[in-house]
This record gives C-alpha cells, structure tokens and sequence, in this order.
C-alpha cells in the first residue's frame, strides 16, 4: 500500500524527453496503475479527493501534470496529438509497460490519441465528459461560455455556470465539490498560465473540426466506459453518444440533471462505475 492519499501525496518529478514532469502517486500498489487526464487549464490540484481516494482503494492512481503545466516544465503543445506524445514519454519514464486512462474533456481528447498511436500502452480507457474528433458542437461555444472558461482566474459562480445544471441539487453539489477541491493545503501547484490557455484552447479548436464520419473510433478496440452528465454545456453530451455508437466494445453512462461536472456531482456512483468497469473480468 502507497501510504498517501489525494491531500498528503507528495510531489515528484521524472524526466523524460527534456521535460522535468511532476506527478503524484497513491493508492493500493497492485495490478495496472490509472493515469487520470484532467479538463482544460487543470492541474493536480482540479481533481476531486473523493473521486481519487475512492478509486485509489483499488488500484494506483496517479496524477500528473503534462507539458508547461502546474510545475512541469516545457511550453505547452497546442495540438492533441503533441500532448498525447508528451504523456506517453511520461508513462514510458515511470516504467509502466500498460496503464488505464481516465481522460476527462480535454483530458479524453488526450486518451483517444494515446490509444491510437500506442493501443499496446493502454489496457482499459474511460472517456469522461469528452468528445471524438470531429464531433458535434466542439469548435465554437457562446460567448457566455467562452468568457466564463477563459476568465484569468476562474471563480465559483463560473464554475458552477460552466460544470453543474442550474438545478438547486447540481448547484449545491457544485460547492460541496469546490469546498472538497481545496482540502488540499500544501505543495500546491500553480494555476495554469496564459500560455497554457492560449495552447490549449487552439488544440480543442483543431480536435473540433466538424468530420461526421469520425473515422478513427473505428481503430479504437480496448474496452471503453463513456459518461457525461445529461446536458453537457462544455462538450455537448451528444458527442458522449457518438462515441459510444462509433467504438466497437463500449458502455454509455448518462447522469441526471447533471453538466461537464457530473461525476463531481456524482462523486460516489461514479467511483462504483469506473471501479466496476475496471475490475472486471
């Protein structure tokens, strides 16, 4: 047993291709590790503890941040295919011959592109709030949108605009979450910069461009578990369906009254869902 948890993880760092990685690393030390893959603008400090811890009874969960984020070092790729490249060298430093993926918004933009350009790396692939490439709706946002994820530092009201429905229930599980995002208190990362942003969102424009017939879902064979909240305003829930339709082995889980944060909000039946998926046989 790692003896840390989410708030007591020490930072580490690793090498790999000239970039000086920070990670974290906790949980039961047996069977094949999860790397999780955050949102945009996130670093190690966007994860939920009780998502984390939950799913690190089970298995080793880890945490990193990737190129020019947080505390790695490097300047940030703008295209998901440079990211992806980025975290397999990261992988490939800690030794892992195969790992899962928890890829969340951008974060499963990143894990589609590892697992096609290295399906042996990747056992199991868990697409959280996400879309294909090509998929519906992913290029432009409202302006709403636009100026509350891209406000130089994000507050609570924009994030319970941009991840939670405007439901009582969503809202009041959107501050339990922030409250529980800042436990916390030392060795924290710094927020992402500007530069980050920038890179970012111009590989979420490039991924976005509009091509129904996501053609390379088709290669995708690994077993995949896809959920979205219900009405999904970051990426629109109904690209959590085309993936779905278009991977050949996967599973479709839909959260009630519930945007971009469902598994914040549904913290608990989420961590049963993965640790189901991941477990089995």
């Amino acid at each position: 047993m790692l003896q840390h948890t989410h708030t007591t993880a020490p930072n580490q760092f690793i090498e790999a291709g000239g970039i000086r990685f920070a990670y974290r690393k906790f949980g039961k030390e047996e069977g094949v590790p999860l790397l999780m893959l955050g949102h945009f603008r996130a670093t190690m400090e966007n994860w939920d503890p009780s998502i984390t811890d939950g799913l690190a009874t089970r298995r080793t969960v880890i945490l990193f941040s990737n190129t020019g984020i947080g505390l790695t070092s490097g300047t940030t790729p703008d295209t998901i295919a440079g990211m992806s490249k980025d975290a397999v060298l990261f992988i490939e430093a800690l030794g892992y011959q195969q790992v899962d993926l928890l890829g969340f918004s951008l974060g499963g933009f990143i894990a589609q592109q590892i697992t096609l350009d290295r399906p042996d790396l990747v056992r199991r692939l868990v697409l959280a709030g996400t879309g294909p490439e090509g998929g519906q709706n992913m290029q432009e946002y409202t302006p709403e949108v636009t100026i509350a994820a891209t406000t130089e530092v994000p507050s609570l009201e924009n994030f319970l605009y941009l991840f939670f429905s405007p439901s009582e229930n969503s809202q009041n599980a959107g501050r339990a979450f922030w409250e529980r995002r800042h436990l916390r208190n030392n060795d924290l990362e710094p927020a992402s910069s500007t530069g980050v942003l920038i890179a970012q969102a111009s590989a979420i424009g490039k991924w976005g461009i509009p091509n129904p017939a996501l053609p390379r879902l088709k290669e995708i064979k690994h077993e995949v578990l896809v959920v979205n909240g219900n009405n999904d305003i970051m990426v629109p829930t109904i690209n959590s369906y085309n993936l779905f339709q278009h991977l050949t082995n996967s599973k479709l889980i839909l959260y009630p009254d519930s945007g971009h944060g469902f598994l914040f909000q549904y913290p608990d039946e989420f961590v049963q869902d993965v640790t189901q998926f991941l477990n089995k046989k």
